[in-house]
């Protein structure tokens, strides 16, 4: 079977090109060009056509979590995300007992090729090798030592479905846990830490190569002690940010991007269950969350997750930052899949890569999610 995506304009490049169309055989792209032939034909009607969005931090959507431990919320969470572009994602654990993180874990290796939505990448576990005193929303009674030994207590023998790890360089034990993690091809991220510029100078010596949702959960920035926020901007290493104006105000964010380039900050929602639904009492990490205005807080009023969208990521942007189009779509696809590794097939409209692919308008309203060649959504469908 041929699919041909026509009168599309396509984002390629770092450019919008409307003069080509896009064939997908099977589950790639196979070539981007003129006079084409495909046994179905797309029509994107104008719109823009774009590389579907990766998501590498989300705890869940649409009322079910990654802790829950379910195929039914794996699936709920990759069809909810996949109508707002989110192609593939990395379901994120929180710090619980570890019992059931490794239940969420083998959850997700056991039902990660049936969801029917966007395609789940594998997991990113958020803690428990965190910092009590930058915990968070995560529940300080479950933190634990990060060492090898509990590493792989964890996860056993699903830890090749382990894809990223969120870990605190200062406490004792982490900088052997981390070169344990790079020799395992698993992405070590500095987050939920209160390390010095010094710490996370060690940490990446050891293979730290990402930070999770910078500016939260972290040593701010110092200009005598420049903390964890100064070695983001220092060093030679990869930064997610949640663009929701809420966890980070903008001004911050346009900060992020211009000390370390377009290439190296990447969007992830950090979502929680409350994502697509109405603001009211949720749950993350087994702790109460109230949803306000879509903020997300503990009773404390601690954030706890947002329920943002990465269309909506893109969208903000787009508004409060000079980037382009292409560039504003890049931080949410092809930065995000370097990160973790997948940007040999993930997130650019390219030959040869997955046909994951995102038709949406002027205002980023999704028109069609495409999964591996599949439509998994289409808005007038719904």
């Amino acid at each position: 079977m041929k699919t041909l995506i026509v009168n599309g304009r396509l984002l390629i490049g770092g450019n919008i090109v409307s003069n080509k169309d896009v064939l997908i055989e099977g589950n790639k792209i196979s070539a981007i060009g003129n006079g084409l032939y495909g046994d179905n034909i797309i029509d994107a009607g104008g719109n823009y056509v774009s590389p579907g969005f990766v998501d590498i931090h989300i705890h869940g959507s649409s009322g079910f979590d990654t802790m829950d431990g379910t195929f039914e919320a794996i699936n709920t969470i990759s069809k909810s995300v996949a109508m707002h572009g989110t192609t593939s994602f990395l379901p994120t654990t929180m710090t619980e007992d570890k019992g059931k993180i490794k239940n969420a874990i083998k959850n997700v290796f056991d039902n990660k090729d049936r969801v029917e939505g966007a395609e789940i990448l594998g997991v990113h576990m958020e803690g428990p090798f965190i910092n009590p005193k930058q915990k968070g929303a995560q529940d300080d009674k479950f933190i634990l030592k990060p060492t090898v030994e509990n590493f792989t207590e964890i996860c056993g023998e699903y830890v090749n479905i382990v894809k990223l790890v969120t870990i605190a360089p200062e406490v004792d034990g982490a900088l052997e846990l981390i070169r344990y993690l790079k020799e395992k091809n698993i992405v070590a991220s500095v987050g939920h830490t209160d390390s010095t510029y010094d710490d996370v100078a060690l940490g990446y010596k050891a293979g730290i190569t990402h930070a999770t949702h910078v500016f939260n959960a972290m040593k701010g920035f110092h200009h005598r002690e420049v903390g964890t926020v100064g070695a983001v901007f220092d060093l030679d290493i990869s930064a997610e940010v949640i663009a929701d104006g809420i966890h980070s105000v903008f001004p911050a964010i346009r900060a992020l991007i211009r000390l370390k380039g377009k290439e190296k900050v990447n969007l992830v929602t950090d979502a929680m269950m409350a994502a697509n639904l109405r603001d009211g009492l949720y749950q993350l990490g087994g702790q109460d969350v109230y949803v306000k205005d879509g903020a997300a807080r503990l009773k404390s009023g601690v954030l706890a997750g947002s329920t943002l969208t990465l269309d909506k990521a893109i969208k903000n942007i787009l508004s409060n930052t000079d980037l382009s189009l292409p560039e504003s779509v890049a931080l949410a696809s092809y930065n995000s899949a370097k990160v973790i590794g997948v940007d040999d097939r993930k997130g650019l409209i390219k030959e040869g890569y997955d046909a994951d692919i995102v038709i949406f308008d002027e205002n980023i309203e999704i028109k069609k999610t495409i999964v591996g060649g599949k439509i998994v959504y289409e808005k007038n469908s719904q």
